[in-house]
């Protein structure tokens, strides 16, 4: 059995090695990710959201930070509340808007909803791999498998991410995967969210063991459990585990202690979570934490992360703007790409960097 380990202040800090530029970037993620979940909050009640809205209210510094660990060709794949995740590696909020608003500018072109979407470059290329959300929550571990143990074979190896809230870890594929990722050794990291509620269900009517990293003891696998409103120290787990499977260590599995602050979907009005417990929870948030930590270690000053905080607002609003004034899709074209292929189809993302980079 693979020791388990926890983070401490004796074991390697890689956020140590990051620049002024990074710290500020992470926080601009972070922020981002707020404040384009906040603008899609506004969309969904004004009925321009087409179907329903998943937020990731007080989680968002578990997602960027996770993804912000990787390297740029690596794999990931998030869930429908890793939005954070999805911004970090390049993806522009317009499409995310424009796909939660079944726009014809979206990645599917208005055939599919939120983060229902991927973008696969050619094998050899450096561009990231980001694989779309699949509903059967759980399956896309084996998913992520199969991505890293493709892209072994073709010798173009990538390490492999992927997000799985607490409920997830109860599912079948989620075992068959973590066990197929550890027999073969593949380079995948899945960090795995104890979001104390699966859905209306508490952490501990579906699970006996009082940690969710331990599910990785079945397979012999080595696991971490880290508070995941701490940025820093779930960018220093993940970038571990991901230079771990680089370096040919096969998988990991990074637990979270985090709380999902808003309902299931928008639709929840969460009533069967205590209200003290969401109180104890926004006292931590992962954005308030981590601008403190950048004001407290002179990262920067107040009126420079104010004025981050401006530039994603504005931003956010702006790329709303862009995609809400797109075009609806073309009846005509609702059967193209259904049946064959079609380039009209193919993705046309357009990733792009942060202005910190």
């Amino acid at each position: 059995m693979a020791p388990r380990t926890t983070a401490s202040a004796a074991v390697e800090r890689p956020f140590d090695a990051l620049s002024r530029n990074q710290l500020l970037e992470l926080f601009y993620y972070a922020r981002l990710t707020r404040d384009v979940e906040e603008r899609l909050a506004i969309l969904y009640r004004q009925n321009k959201v087409v179907g329903g809205l998943y937020r990731s209210l007080g989680q968002e510094g578990e997602s960027v930070a996770a993804a912000y660990a990787l390297a740029r060709r690596d794999a990931v794949a998030p869930l429908i509340r890793n939005l954070g995740a999805i911004l970090t590696r390049g993806v522009r909020p317009r499409d995310l808007f424009a796909q939660y608003m079944a726009k014809a500018s979206s990645p599917t072109r208005g055939r599919d909803l939120n983060t229902h979407f991927s973008h696969i470059p050619p094998p050899d290329s450096d561009e990231p791999v980001i694989i779309g959300p699949i509903s059967m929550l759980g399956d896309l571990v084996p998913v992520i498998a199969g991505v890293t143990l493709g892209a072994r074979m073709q010798r173009h190896p990538r390490v492999g991410l992927t997000f799985v809230g607490d409920g997830a870890t109860s599912t079948g594929s989620f075992h068959e995967g973590m066990n197929l990722a550890a027999v073969l050794k593949l380079p995948v990291v899945v960090v795995a969210e104890d979001n104390k509620f699966a859905y209306s269900t508490p952490v501990p009517m579906q699970m006996a063991i009082d940690r969710i990293d331990r599910r990785a003891e079945a397979y012999g696998i080595p696991h971490e459990m880290v508070d995941g409103n701490d940025m820093p120290a779930v960018y220093d787990a993940v970038k571990r585990a991901a230079d771990r499977a680089r370096a040919g260590g096969g998988p990991s599995l990074v637990g979270v202690d985090t709380m999902r602050m808003r309902g299931h979907a928008e639709h929840d009005d969460m009533r069967y979570v205590p209200r003290e417990l969401l109180e104890q929870w926004k006292a931590r948030d992962p954005i308030d934490r981590y601008r403190r930590w950048l004001l407290d270690h002179d990262v920067a000053r107040e009126h420079e992360i104010d004025d981050i905080a401006k530039m994603t607002a504005r931003h956010a609003a702006e790329e709303a703007q862009l995609a809400g004034e797109s075009p609806l899709p073309d009846p005509a074209k609702a059967a193209r790409g259904v049946c064959a292929e079609d380039a009209w189809m193919e993705p046309r993302l357009e990733l792009v960097k942060s202005p910190f980079a």
